[in-house]
């Protein structure tokens, strides 16, 4: 059984119920963590996970409120020897390399080790047997990557946007995949009175439009922006105006079954 934990669900300003949007993934034995926001290692361990058992982070690209929490999970485990691999562009993967560094992170006397793996977009790698992922790029920032994940002993495909305003390419890169986890941030009309939102993110009206036009088997938005004031049922409204699909709206904390 493959699990999906979310660690946040929110955009980049915090709120009481959603902090901001990171989540790992667990089949098996095997975990590893999308983006690294914020006390992941106190996280984790909420859901029964012992951190010292994630074996890979994927970042997303190099804002804040994607890796800020990237130092305090290696100090949690300095005195652990366990080695995770870190993938990401290689903007991303320079930064976090530089963000380690600030706390000396990486001298010898940490135990813990990151292995650094740099990815250009379309990019196929393993990160576990039956598991493979594919880099995607996606127009948010110059270091902003989407990830395809293929479960080949389930037959299943979860493709992960990260941030981003809709984008063509990657909705026809998702065509009939089982579930699409995807960047969800306000309602539309949010987007009419703050239009730079358009070119960073996207809306649930047209998320839910694409969506449908390429045959998402389940759709699950993320990343909203809580600090503007709106609910689920303004989320889901908007999504279901065009989309038939199967759709989850996640909370902090929520384990899903894939």
């Amino acid at each position: 059984m493959i699990e999906l934990c979310f660690l946040g669900t929110g955009g980049s300003v915090a709120t009481a119920e959603r902090d901001n949007t990171a989540f790992f993934i667990k089949k098996k034995d095997v975990f590893f963590l999308v983006d690294c926001p914020g006390g992941v290692f106190q996280k984790i361990k909420k859901f029964n996970v012992d951190p010292r058992l994630v074996s890979a982070i994927l970042v997303t690209h190099i804002h804040p409120d994607h890796i800020y929490g990237l130092p305090s999970l290696v100090h949690s485990l300095m005195m652990d020897e366990v080695l995770i691999r870190l993938y990401g562009s290689t903007e991303s993967v320079q930064l976090c390399k530089n963000l380690l560094d600030l706390f000396n992170l990486r001298e010898k006397k940490v135990k813990m080790r990151i292995e650094f793996i740099a990815l250009d977009a379309g990019d196929s790698f393993e990160l576990e047997e039956s598991i493979k992922c594919t880099s995607l790029k996606v127009p948010h920032s110059p270091s902003s990557l989407a990830f395809h994940f293929r479960f080949d002993e389930e037959e299943k495909d979860l493709l992960y946007s990260g941030d981003t305003p809709c984008d063509p390419s990657l909705f026809q890169y998702a065509a009939e995949k089982d579930y699409l986890i995807h960047d969800c941030s306000a309602p539309s009309r949010f987007f009419e009175e703050y239009p730079f939102l358009k070119a960073m993110h996207t809306h649930s009206l047209e998320l839910g439009q694409y969506s449908q036009e390429c045959g998402i088997q389940c759709l699950i938005p993320c990343h909203f922006f809580g600090e503007l004031g709106f609910s689920n049922q303004d989320i889901e409204k908007e999504i279901r105006k065009n989309y038939t699909g199967k759709l989850i709206i996640p909370e902090d904390f929520e384990r899903i079954s894939l």
